[in-house]
């Protein structure tokens, strides 16, 4: 597939994060994200104002879901989201649940193996229960953390290139990564690229960045928008 720019809007009010979609899709991002904040925030009232701003964009719910899966999902379809988003560490059932509720409503499944054994069980794991995507994720706690007890902080890119390889469906890489390792992606075979805290979102207090952030991401998204076909 073509590389994809999606931006996260990792953030906590329904004016923003329009503003900042608005802003984003000038620029040419591809995707945009009810980050999980905003979610927690406005719940699907986020969801709904995204699809009616933009009617035409695909809109990523990042729900995380753990349980509930098939009303999570059916809710975040009726409100207008194109894809959700289930754990590895879920039970199977939930992830069970989620796809048959995406098949049913019309969204694609996106499976986060954040937490999980080793990632890359957890990519095969969700492909083999049948996710669409995987999101290959280093969360913002286990990063903070580590770094805070002065150890190496982990990257998404120290097993990406092996998730790709053990899986057939799409993969991409979130959590820490510089605009430079965003944007290379695609060349690890990962075609669909994430932007969001702390690349264009302040990570600690969830609110767009400083600085003249719609230039960068037109730079970026030209960048990946140039980017050859990726296999998967």
């Amino acid at each position: 597939m073509k590389p994809l720019v999606q931006i996260s809007l990792d953030l906590t009010n329904i004016d923003e994060a329009l503003e900042t979609a608005e802003m984003a899709i000038r620029a040419g991002v591809d995707w945009l994200e009810a980050g999980t904040p905003l979610i927690l925030a406005e719940g699907l009232h986020g969801v709904r104002a995204l699809r009616e701003r933009f009617p035409d964009v695909p809109i990523v719910a990042d729900l995380k879901t753990m349980d509930g899966g098939y009303l999570e999902a059916e809710m975040m379809a009726g409100a207008g989201a194109t894809h959700v988003v289930v754990m590895a560490r879920a039970h199977e059932e939930t992830i069970r649940c989620v796809v048959q509720a995406g098949k049913d409503f019309g969204v694609a499944v996106m499976g986060d193996n954040l937490g999980y054994q080793t990632m890359v069980d957890g990519a095969k794991r969700l492909e083999e229960l049948g996710c669409d995507y995987i999101v290959h994720h280093i969360g913002y706690d286990e990063r903070r953390g580590i770094a805070a007890r002065g150890l190496p902080m982990p990257s998404p890119l120290d097993d990406l290139r092996a998730v790709v390889d053990a899986v057939e469906i799409p993969v991409q890489a979130v959590g820490g990564l510089s605009l430079e390792q965003a944007i290379a992606c695609p060349s690890y075979g990962a075609p669909l690229v994430v932007l969001g805290a702390p690349l264009t979102i302040d990570a600690d207090q969830f609110k767009t960045a400083d600085g003249n952030l719609e230039s960068s991401l037109k730079l970026i998204c030209d960048q990946v928008h140039a980017f050859g076909e990726v296999s998967k």
